[in-house]
């Protein structure tokens, strides 16, 4: 897989994010997925990372601003920011900072970083 077609890979998994799009998001993904937010949880495979797509705290779709791609090797990474809406509308704003490796042509484990921005 080249270096665009990796990051292009990871612009629709992000797309999917946008659109609430299960079946998109989980197209990007190897069988046995890891998907490891430092801090929360550790999911392993399609199922559980499925489930945690849309997490149950929040409304509706997030707003996903990913600001540059970085390669090197399997690994993509992306930062950004973001924005949801938190049950009862408050607004969540945040940044991050996701580390994708890949094997062959999907993503084989996702890390994501996450920071509440405040103000």
């Amino acid at each position: 897989m080249t270096s665009s077609s990796r990051k292009a890979l990871v612009d629709r998994y992000f797309d999917g994010f946008r659109r609430s799009d299960h079946a998109t998001i989980l197209s990007c993904l190897t069988d046995d997925v890891a998907w490891d937010l430092p801090g929360f949880r550790h999911l392993t495979g399609k199922q559980a990372f499925d489930g945690e797509i849309e997490n149950p705290d929040f409304e509706g779709s997030p707003q996903l601003h990913v600001d540059r791609q970085v390669e090197e090797g399997d690994v993509v990474v992306a930062i950004g920011s973001g924005e949801g809406t938190l049950r009862g509308g408050e607004r969540f704003r945040f940044a991050f900072c996701d580390v994708f490796t890949f094997r062959d042509d999907l993503i084989c484990r996702v890390e994501s970083y996450l920071v509440p921005l405040t103000g």
